[in-house]
């Protein structure tokens, strides 16, 4: 019961055959429905890295609410197709990305986050009428790590003897459970668990320090979601991952509560709440990240919204407090919500993270969990402006 599989669980289970131990259900380790030997067994295999099968509760998604799904994979898993980037950042930073036979459009359109990989044959983009089903077929995977399960997203039909896992690595929250069961999955336990002491460290950090703030100390934002200049007012669900990250950076959503996967609000409402700072993220409107070292567009797409007229009178446009986010890149899972939450750490509590530079914890992860020589200094932009 704590995300583990070791010794502590060989001895709970002879516990609970005992009968001094609450019975569990991951205890009943091969799922047979009885808890007894075989399940210690199984347990040892696992630690040994020698089982044959591993049965495990499917991760649950917020964007496609389901039962609890029991699922049994064969080991070992040595073909995997995977459809998001996020997933694959995370196999790249558990050594496992020679694993991966064939990619989503959003890899094979980032060939600088992915120079290799986005080579691999393509499976389609992320919901289901854009799936390649042929092709994911043709690549005979062991796996197919989709971004979510479900009608919605993809006609599991179609996908006959493919294992399907929807693996959401998007979010902070559940994060590092769904790194350690995917270590499982792919016999990469102790990369798994260097991956996500790193992860953790940088989280906790930030963490520790706003979490002891009074809401009066929290500044109240505005996340503007899917940003274009001259667009509408579009925000965030209390769910998604920019709300999550703003919570752990020390921000107060000004729009939680508010019902709807992306709601739409108009400028009065944006003027009544009157934010201390935005924070617009944006993805394919504006030219930013790894595929660009030009900031002049997202220059001007802050000034789009400094100089909206209706905006004049909001704390965050009249102190400066604007800044830009390229969504894609560093707030979308990976590790990239640890750098976005670092930058908004930095913008919401300057005094308070005068000493934390989201820079450098972006060349860490870039150099030692995905293998790659960028040069920050030289290439990419990520946000706007940069902090002090």
């Amino acid at each position: 019961m704590d995300d583990t599989i070791d010794e502590d669980d060989i001895a709970y289970v002879e516990g609970i055959i005992e009968g001094t131990n609450e019975a569990t259900e991951l205890a009943d380790a091969n799922y047979d429905g009885e808890i007894d030997e075989d399940d210690i067994t199984q347990i040892e295999l696992i630690i040994r890295g020698e089982e044959q099968e591993l049965t495990f509760i499917a991760p649950t998604e917020v964007l496609q609410p389901a039962p609890p799904e029991i699922i049994t994979i064969e080991k070992p898993v040595e073909r995997i197709v995977v459809l998001m980037a996020p997933s694959t950042e995370v196999l790249r930073s558990i050594d496992a990305e020679d694993k991966i036979v064939g990619v989503g459009t959003h890899i094979k359109d980032a060939d600088v986050l992915f120079p290799e990989l986005s080579k691999l044959p393509v499976i389609g983009q992320w919901m289901g009428p854009g799936l390649d089903y042929e092709a994911i077929l043709s690549l005979d995977p062991d796996l197919f790590l989709a971004f979510v399960k479900g009608p919605a997203y993809m006609d599991e039909e179609k996908l006959p003897g493919v294992m399907i896992i929807g693996m959401n690595l998007r979010n902070p929250e559940g994060f590092t459970e769904r790194v350690r069961l995917l270590g499982y999955i792919v016999d990469k336990e102790e990369e798994a668990s260097e991956y996500i002491n790193w992860h953790e460290g940088w989280t906790d950090e930030i963490r520790s320090r706003t979490e002891v703030l009074s809401e009066d100390e929290k500044p109240k934002v505005f996340h503007w979601s899917f940003f274009q200049p001259g667009g509408d007012y579009r925000t965030i669900h209390e769910t998604g991952r920019i709300h999550q990250m703003g919570d752990i950076a020390g921000g107060r959503d000004m729009a939680e509560g508010l019902l709807g996967t992306w709601p739409i609000v108009d400028a009065e409402w944006v003027v009544t709440q009157n934010p201390e700072i935005i924070v617009a993220q944006y993805s394919s409107y504006i030219s930013s990240g790894y595929g660009t070292d030009a900031s002049g567009e997202m220059a001007a797409a802050r000034e789009d919204i400094m100089n909206r007229p209706e905006l004049a009178e909001v704390t965050a446009v009249k102190t400066g407090n604007v800044y830009m986010m390229a969504f894609l890149d560093i707030a979308t899972g990976g590790s990239g919500c640890l750098i976005g939450t670092a930058y908004m750490a930095k913008w919401f509590h300057p005094e308070l993270f005068e000493d934390l530079d989201p820079q450098a914890i972006h060349r860490e992860y870039l150099t030692e969990f995905q293998g790659l020589d960028y040069d920050l200094d030289e290439h990419g932009v990520f946000v706007y402006p940069e902090p002090s």
